[in-house]
């Protein structure tokens, strides 16, 4: 599996952008596969901002819970995070990931195989 993110940029502080995440090279099936969005600020560590279970079930982080929203088309092949109110602490890379069969792990790396290269969310105040 391939993914490819984007709709990264800079924004000011309240507005929104919506990211995207590709996914290639396997059957994109709601079936089977768990989809997470993280995030990597300068000179912090990867965490979780959201996930969406191949049911269909949602998880956020506390902190961009109210604000973000994940979603997914599968005739697409793409799943999606829009980015509302967003504030500066929100600047940060941010990373699509991919696992097939379910993971327990879907607010953690290592729930999932697959990661997209990153896109760049700069937020100014």
């Amino acid at each position: 599996v391939q993914l490819q993110a984007s709709g990264g940029g800079l924004v000011q502080a309240g507005g929104s952008l919506k990211l995207s995440c590709a996914a290639s090279g396997r059957t994109f099936s709601s079936a089977d596969m768990d989809m997470g969005w993280f995030r990597q600020a300068p000179g912090k560590e990867r965490q979780f901002v959201a996930a969406i279970k191949w049911s269909g079930t949602t998880y956020y982080a506390d902190s961009v819970k109210g604000r973000f929203t994940i979603s997914r088309d599968n005739d697409k092949n793409t799943v999606y995070l829009q980015m509302n109110s967003l504030k500066p602490e929100d600047t940060a890379v941010y990373y699509c990931a991919a696992t097939p069969n379910g993971t327990p792990w879907h607010t953690l790396e290592i729930g999932y195989e697959y990661w997209g290269q990153g896109t760049l969310v700069t937020v100014s105040s």
